[in-house]
């Protein structure tokens, strides 16, 4: 099917400033049968007709792999002349979840196979009065900028033709359905903390679009901030560079307005106001990914509540793709979705499938001149996690054997084989080396010794966690290969690997040190060294009885899911009942809070200079281990 085939690439007639709104305009009729709407956009875009909200939300994406929405807007279309108007929002800045590119607006409205209107110069655009454009005001340097909207600037004037933009895109079609966006959360309570300034609790973590319905008493700024806790009995509006509030400039009287473009994740709002207002709502739109949930039964009524809040936090961190936490930085990352992705095989009717392929496409659209891949899809700074790059290799293979569809595999297999080189080509003496740079953060895990040097140049040395991860990733390609018939590039490379690990990082008691020589004892690289095959039999037990015991360092929430599997791997009889007490008491703590999802760590909030999630899809690990265990059950008739 031809698509976008008279429309132009334009911009509104005022330069494609950073952090910039632009509105659009078109008239259309109404078709005989299905009208629909073809739109992409950079960076985002919020349609209505006739006044009423319609869609949003541009697919994160790249120019060489540019995805368009196709809405239908049938239902939409009252008059025989409806107005639609299209708010544009134009990031401008890289950023880890955006890649910066030129501003520009494409789409088309087509009716019966004819085209009813299209993007051009002929098209009227301005400026948005009405959102601030350029104040620059980060949320997070990972999730973007804020807002500021001025309901006293709203008129209708100032349209003028637009111009054409220079953009070069390879076209493709949303690889999954668009979010859904639910009325609005009902607000728990509302308090108030002073004279102007008021206090709301929604009751639970939601994640969506701002929402406000206000009497003002006169014209007034408002700053709207949001947070998942009140620790310090208020919302934390500011932490560190962070800013989480929006500000809403309110003329006099009735004051009705949603943001569709910027989501917010929290349970808490606070309100700040300069003068008297009256609250109707202030609180979250609700937007939703559509899954199924696979139906379980569990027979603790404590273990259903860990289920079911991990199997909410994988509903609540499932945007246009995984993020990794929908408050602090809304990124796409290979190892939390990895844990996002295998425990939704388990959580989600048809293993949840279409939407981990989507993911796992687009992060094999990322492109790094060193074969590596970036810290996050799409983004536009040069920060990458080397070891990132590996799980991707395991989750491809994941999604292979829990699918049976292994054509992604065979579509990304180069992908793969380039990262493979990589960490190949930087070994030495029989052993791959970590990596030298300011812009490669060797994180393993949030505990002792594994958490890197963000920002900083650490010496290029093997270490027992990288070797243990490349053995794996040769594993698991290897058997993709076997799967789709390619040959295998590799052979005997990972045997060699795990014979020079036992040898460099095995201290003569059983343990294995995180550096040749050193007295790093790590959870994570013990249990990586028994899952990767170099550590077996009699000797893989004594380690796990010793990882048991405490003698290594302990693993955080996401990483757990490596001790759990290195345990149950070699005696689920001996261990099962270990690794149940645990989850049950790490997560029973985020349910005696009130919680509703669970952390990132866990320390909870206070974590990273108060900067820690409570909703954080790589902790979702408990979904995973009932299902292994038979903790969490299917019905037999879903069996059959």
């Amino acid at each position: 099917m031809s698509v976008f085939t008279v429309s132009k690439w334009i911009y509104a007639d005022c330069g494609g400033g950073a952090d910039q709104y632009t509105e659009y305009i078109e008239t259309v009729g109404r078709g005989s049968t299905t009208t629909e709407l073809r739109i992409t956009c950079d960076t985002d875009y919020t349609v209505f007709i006739n006044g009423t909200y319609v869609a949003s939300n541009q697919y994160g994406d790249f120019e060489h792999y540019k995805v368009y929405d196709t809405v239908d807007i049938t239902p939409y279309l009252t008059e025989e002349c409806n107005r639609v108007k299209i708010l544009l929002y134009y990031c401008g800045v890289n950023t880890q979840r955006y890649r910066c590119a030129a501003a520009g607006l494409l789409y088309e409205i087509v009716a019966d196979g004819c085209v009813l209107a299209y993007s051009s110069e002929k098209t009227k655009s301005r400026l948005s009065p009405t959102y601030v454009s350029g104040q620059k005001r980060f949320v997070s340097t990972q999730l973007g900028f804020s807002f500021t909207y001025d309901a006293t600037r709203a008129c209708e004037d100032g349209y003028r033709p637009s111009v054409a933009v220079e953009k070069h895109v390879t076209l493709f079609a949303r690889p999954i359905p668009k979010l859904t966006v639910l009325p609005r959360k009902e607000m728990r309570s509302v308090s108030k903390i002073d004279d102007c300034t008021y206090l709301i609790d929604l009751g639970e973590e939601v994640v969506g679009l701002a929402s406000l319905d206000i009497v003002s008493f006169g014209t007034q700024r408002l700053r709207v901030c949001y947070g998942e806790s009140l620790d310090d009995g208020r919302v934390r509006a500011q932490i560190g560079n962070r800013n989480f509030f929006y500000e809403y400039i309110a003329k006099d009287g009735n004051n009705v307005f949603a943001d569709y473009m910027l989501r917010l994740s929290c349970r808490y709002l606070e309100v700040h106001a300069e003068k008297k207002i009256e609250i109707r709502y202030v609180g979250i739109l609700p937007q939703v990914c559509e899954v199924e949930e696979q139906k379980c039964h569990i027979d603790a009524p404590r273990d259903r509540q860990i289920y079911d809040a991990s199997v909410n936090t994988l509903r609540l961190c499932m945007m246009e793709h995984y993020v990794d936490t929908p408050w602090r930085e809304q990124c796409l990352y290979a190892f939390d979705s990895r844990n996002q992705m295998l425990c939704g095989y388990y959580a989600f009717a048809d293993g949840n499938r279409a939407y981990a392929r989507s993911n796992l496409k687009l992060m094999g659209e990322d492109r790094r001149a060193d074969g590596l891949l970036s810290i996050c899809y799409p983004c536009g700074t040069a920060l990458a996690i080397p070891s990132f790059s590996l799980y991707y290799v395991l989750a491809m293979r994941e999604y292979m054997e829990y699918t049976g569809d292994a054509t992604l595999a065979a579509e990304y297999a180069e992908k793969i084989e380039a990262i493979l080189n990589e960490f190949l080509n930087h070994a030495e003496n029989g052993l791959v080396k970590g990596f030298s740079g300011d812009q490669m953060w060797n994180f393993y895990d949030w505990s002792l010794h594994l958490d890197g040097t963000l920002g900083r140049s650490e010496a290029a040395r093997p270490d027992l966690v990288i070797n243990c991860l490349c053995i794996m990733a040769l594993d698991a390609y290897a058997r993709i290969c076997e799967t789709i018939g390619r040959p295998f590039r590799y052979s005997g490379v990972a045997d060699a690997l795990r014979s020079h690990t036992v040898a460099a990082f095995s201290d003569g008691s059983g343990m294995l040190t995180q550096h040749a020589g050193g007295a790093e004892y790590t959870t994570l690289g013990n249990a990586l060294a028994i899952l990767c095959g170099a550590v077996t039999g009699d000797a893989a037990r004594t380690l796990c009885d010793r990882i048991v015991r405490g003698e290594t360092t302990p693993s955080s929430l996401s990483m757990n899911v490596w001790k759990y599997d290195a345990l149950l791997l070699t005696d689920s009889t001996a261990y099962a009942s270990y690794v149940m007490d645990e989850i049950r008491r790490l997560y029973g703590r985020m349910l005696d809070t009130g919680s509703t999802t669970v952390w990132e760590t866990e320390g909870g909030s206070v974590d990273f200079n108060n900067a820690g999630s409570l909703c954080h899809g790589w902790s979702a690990v408990p979904v995973y281990v009932f299902h292994r265990l038979g903790i969490a059950t299917r019905p037999v008739a879903d069996e059959v």
